[in-house]
Formats: C-alpha cells, sequence, structure tokens
C-alpha cells in the first residue's frame, strides 16, 4: 500500500475527530454532560454513536480475517454481534434507561443497595473496558505498521492520545458526536472500496467460490515469516527458501518438504508457486497466539459454535460502553427506539466484513501462514485494483480502520473513566474525571505495548464471553426477578465472571496447549453464564432475608412508562 496516500487519509481522520469533538466541548458544561450527556440524545444520533463505537477493530478487520482463515463458519461473530441487541432491546434498554443510573456500578447500588455489589461491578466494568480496549490498540498499530512499517506501539500511542483529550476536554457529548460521525465514516470505508473489489473480482476470471477448494497462490509468492512457525503438510511440497528450515540455512534453496511437520524459523523466506496450495501452519511453544482461540473451534465445531453465540449474544446487554449510551437517552421509550434504529444501522455494516474475508482467501491467501490475517480488509485494495485506484481505495479503508479504533476506544475509555472517577478516586468532579480518563487509557496502553495478543476478534469475543458471565445475569435477574439479594448477585457475578475471566487468561497465556480443556476454557460462556445465573438465584434464596426494603417500588419505577409514574406521583 501507498503511504502517500494512507497515511494522509488516517492523519485526516485524526484532525477531523479532534474537530468535532471540539464542537461537543463546547456545549458540556456540567457533571451531567460529561456522563449522559444530559439525557438529551435523541434516537437517530444515539443509534448512530452506538453503532460507532461498537463496531470495532473485531468488526472492522477481525471478521474479515477469520473469515479468510476458517471460513463461512466465522460468520457466527456478525450475526451474534447483531442479534445481541435484539435481546437488549427484549430484556433491558427501557428498564435500563428508567433505572436513572450513570454506570453500571450505579445500577447495582440503586436495585441491590448494596456498597459491595456496586464495587464488585465497577471491577468488572474495568476489567471487561480494558480487556476491549487492548485489541483496539493493538489493532491501530497493526493498521499503520501495514501502511508505513512504523513500530507495532506508535498506532496504540496515537489513538490512546487523541482518545484521551477527547474524552476528557468534553465527556459524552464530545463522544456522541465523534462516534455518529464515524460510524458513517467506517460505512463509507467499507463499502465504496466494496463495490470496487467485487467489480474487479468478476473480471479478473477467478474462482466464482471462495471456499470450495483448499486457499492456493493465484501467483508466485513471496512470504516472510515474522515469528518461528510450524509447517503441517499432508502432501509433499516444493518451494523456495531464503532461511532457515528444519534448523538448516538455506540461500534462495529450492526445497521439496515431505509430508509431517516442519519448523520454520523467524526472518525465513519463502517463495511459493502459483497453484500452490497454502499448508497450515501453527505456532511455537511459547507464542502467545498458539493455540489461537479460534482453533478449538475446528476440533468441536459444534461446541464453539454454540458457545460463541451464547457469549455473542448475551454479552452486548453487559458491555460497559453499549450500556453507558442508553443513560443518554431522553425516556424508556427512546431506548428502545434507539435499539431498533442500531439493529438496522449495525446489520447493515456486517454484510461487508465477509466479502473482504472471502476475497482475500482469493488474493491474499499468504496472511493465513503469516498470522496476518486481520490486515486482508488493507490490502485487497492494492491486491486487486493496484495503480493510484487502489491507493486511493486503500487510503480510504485505512482512514476506516483507524476511525473504528477511535470510537470503540472513546466508549471504553467513558465508560472505565466514569467508574474510576465514581469509585475509585476520591471526588466526583470533572476534573477528577478528566484524572480518571487517563489511568482508563493508561493501563491498555501499556498492556498493548508489553505483550502480544489474539487475533482482534478473538481477544473481543473473549470480553464478550466475561462480559456475558457477569453484567448479563445481573441485569436481567436484577430487572425481571424481585427475590435477587445482594449476596446472591455477589456471589453470581464472582462465580461467572470470575471463572469467565480466569478462562480468558489462561487461553491468552495458550494454555492448555489442546484437547477437552482446551476447547472449554476458550469458549467459556457455555458454562459460565448458566453457572453464574444459578448461582444467583440459589443464592438468593437462601438469604430471603437480605431481599432490600423498597424492591417492589424500584421495580416499578424500572417498568413503568415516565408519563405514567408522573401521574401515579401527582
Amino acid at each position: 500500500m501507498n503511504s502517500a496516500y494512507a497515511v494522509p487519509a488516517v492523519a485526516l481522520v485524526v484532525v477531523s475527530t479532534v474537530l468535532v469533538g471540539a464542537f461537543g466541548l463546547r456545549i458540556s458544561r456540567t457533571t451531567s454532560d460529561f456522563y449522559v450527556a444530559s439525557r438529551t440524545v435523541g434516537p437517530r444520533l444515539n443509534a448512530a454513536a452506538i453503532s460507532g463505537e461498537y463496531l470495532s477493530a473485531a468488526s472492522f478487520l477481525g471478521i474479515a480475517g477469520l473469515v479468510l482463515v476458517q471460513g463461512p463458519d466465522m460468520l457466527w461473530y456478525p450475526v451474534g454481534y447483531t442479534a445481541g441487541y435484539l435481546v437488549l432491546l427484549l430484556f433491558v434498554a427501557a428498564p435500563l434507561r428508567r433505572s436513572g443510573a450513570y454506570t453500571l456500578p450505579d445500577f447495582a447500588e440503586a436495585r441491590l443497595a448494596s456498597q459491595a455489589v456496586r464495587r464488585l461491578a465497577g471491577a468488572f466494568v474495568v476489567g471487561v473496558g480494558w480487556l476491549y480496549l487492548l485489541p483496539q490498540l493493538q489493532g491501530a498499530g497493526l493498521t499503520l505498521t501495514v501502511l508505513t512499517g512504523a513500530p507495532p506501539w506508535l498506532g496504540g500511542l496515537i489513538v490512546a492520545v487523541v482518545v484521551t483529550a477527547i474524552v476528557a476536554a468534553g465527556g459524552m457529548r464530545s463522544i456522541t458526536f465523534v462516534q455518529a460521525f464515524q460510524y458513517w465514516l467506517k460505512l463509507t470505508a467499507l463499502l465504496v472500496p466494496a463495490l470496487f473489489l467485487v467489480l474487479a473480482w468478476q473480471g479478473d476470471g477467478a474462482p466464482r467460490r471462495a471456499f470450495d477448494e483448499p486457499a492456493a497462490f493465484r501467483e508466485q509468492r513471496a512470504v516472510r515469516v515474522e515469528d518461528t512457525l510450524t509447517l503441517d503438510l499432508t502432501a509433499p511440497l516444493t518451494v523456495t527458501a531464503d532461511g532457515t528450515v528444519d534448523g538448516r540455512g538455506h540461500d534462495g534453496t529450492r526445497l521439496r518438504l515431505s509430508a509431517g511437520t516442519h519448523r520454520i524459523e523467524a526472518g525465513t523466506r519463502l517463495t511459493f508457486a502459483p497453484g500452490t496450495e497454502v499448508p497450515e501452519a501453527g505456532r511455537q511453544a511459547g507464542d502467545t497466539l498458539s493455540p489461537s482461540w479460534a482453533e478449538s473451534g475446528e476440533d468441536r465445531p459444534l461446541y464453539a459454535t454454540y458457545g460463541l453465540i451464547l457469549a455473542t449474544f448475551l454479552g452486548t446487554m453487559g458491555l460497559p460502553h453499549v450500556v453507558v449510551r442508553f443513560y443518554t437517552s431522553p425516556h424508556g421509550v427512546a431506548a428502545r427506539r434507539t435499539t431498533v434504529a442500531v439493529l438496522a444501522l449495525v446489520g447493515a455494516f456486517y454484510l461487508l466484513p465477509p466479502v473482504y474475508g472471502a476475497l482475500g482467501r482469493l488474493y491474499a491467501p499468504e496472511l493465513a501462514l503469516t498470522g496476518d490475517a486481520d490486515a486482508a480488509v488493507l490490502l485487497l485494495p492494492d491486491r486487486l485494483i493496484g495503480g493510484a485506484g487502489g491507493d486511493l481505495l486503500g487510503a480510504l479503508v485505512a482512514g476506516g480502520a483507524f476511525a473504528a479504533f477511535l470510537s470503540t476506544a472513546s466508549g471504553l475509555t467513558m465508560a472505565v473513566a466514569g467508574v474510576l472517577t465514581q469509585d475509585v478516586l476520591p471526588a466526583r468532579g470533572v476534573r477528577h474525571f478528566r484524572l480518571g480518563t487517563v489511568l482508563a487509557m493508561a493501563v491498555p496502553l501499556a498492556a498493548s505495548v508489553l505483550v502480544g495478543g489474539l487475533p482482534a476478534a478473538d481477544a473481543v469475543g473473549l470480553a464478550f464471553a466475561v462480559s456475558a458471565s457477569s453484567f448479563c445475569p445481573l441485569l436481567v435477574l436484577g430487572i425481571w426477578w424481585r427475590r435477587l439479594t445482594p449476596p446472591g448477585a455477589a456471589a453470581g457475578m464472582l462465580v461467572g465472571g470470575g471463572s469467565a475471566l480466569i478462562a480468558v487468561a489462561a487461553t491468552m497465556a495458550g494454555l492448555p496447549r489442546g484437547g477437552v480443556v482446551h476447547a472449554l476454557l476458550a469458549w467459556p460462556a457455555l458454562w459460565s453464564v448458566p453457572l453464574a445465573f444459578l448461582t444467583m438465584v440459589l443464592v438468593s434464596l437462601a438469604t430471603p432475608g437480605r431481599v432490600p426494603a423498597g424492591t417492589a417500588a424500584i421495580l416499578a419505577r424500572f417498568h413503568l412508562p415516565e408519563e405514567l409514574r408522573t401521574e401515579v406521583n401527582t
């Protein structure tokens, strides 16, 4: 990709983000402006803002990468990400808005009158937020590296600085306008190049179906191996090697590798002839990317599919940066209308990443070998179109990708900063909110620099699993079951969310290496969500005397329309 086009496009997105955020700053005056935009955001603007922050690195780059590597089975990701809003619409949106809370910990305290449950909810908000922020920063680093060859930490640093400045300066007012603007930018950045790419594919004579045959190189392709890997060959493979293969050095040697496993050292350059099938690659022990989270889906596809469905369907309602936006709606009806609009906007966007994944399998299959499948969206315009047209379309995609990192990181930083300000810092004013914003970004930024990570969609999927196992039971039972008690809520969050968090940590560390245990840890929602619900119910039933006083009035507030509540009070 020609950086002479792409870098100005990214810079333009960053400058536009700052200018739109500055507009929000002009009308941010009160604490309520900073936290919930004074609860005055209408359904159209709010739906665009929610869609803007929800469509993250996983949506823009990760889904296309997973489809490229593993095929149509990965379409469950966009289905789940979208359908999660249907569950949110049916069970949570309007009652959550009527609760009058600013954050999820506020909701927990209002419903259960417990500081302990509030603090526990705050800890999970921060944990889920940081887990979700990490792939945004790493994705920004990948994008800038592909564009310019810059070090991987630089893109994340740019996103961190811009997001921190916008959120700290204008709070929810600023990021509402920023995220709404960035949704339409991201949609345009995927839709316009996709139209040209499909036209180029139609006139290229390439296969009409990308997944009927194994991925193969359509032309001679040189692949540089950045991290040591193994090639698992089911048939002999002829390749030209410049580097170290199976412990022996080669300098442009033409090799015939027998069927079996071969070790390729980092820095080796392999050149494949046209028509060669892309070999299956695995990482070495000690590599944080191995085994991939999604690998367990290949061995146990039914279990992996159900685990993914449950995590994405139920995890959406507990994502802190999504939930906090419903507090900005004027009333419960507006919250429901917002959710319906979000379903349409998100559904339209998710039609596009699978197109890039399928085309990537045809025109950039080596990305599955190198582990850089998330870069398919960025590379395809140059591969299919080339010239100035390809450079311009690639610049548009690059700008859209950076908008994805900025908008999602803004929402997550806002949610985490709100919790840190209210539950960790000694005061709750605007000045302390700004300090909370810096703290909210500092930890994931340091983690993105110091440690590796999973592919973007994998890491975000793990965040969904933790969210589904902690906040989904709290919200559903807190809104719809009057017998929920503080001990029950705390126990359910600790057991369900805590076990999912441990499973996430083990998976990201590459432990265990495979088998049934690995599948259970890689897709924890299938057992951690029922465990959380069961624990909340059983402990609550065992502590009936701990049901908070005034629970009936609180639930009436959640479920009665605002107009009816006003008449009753009058």
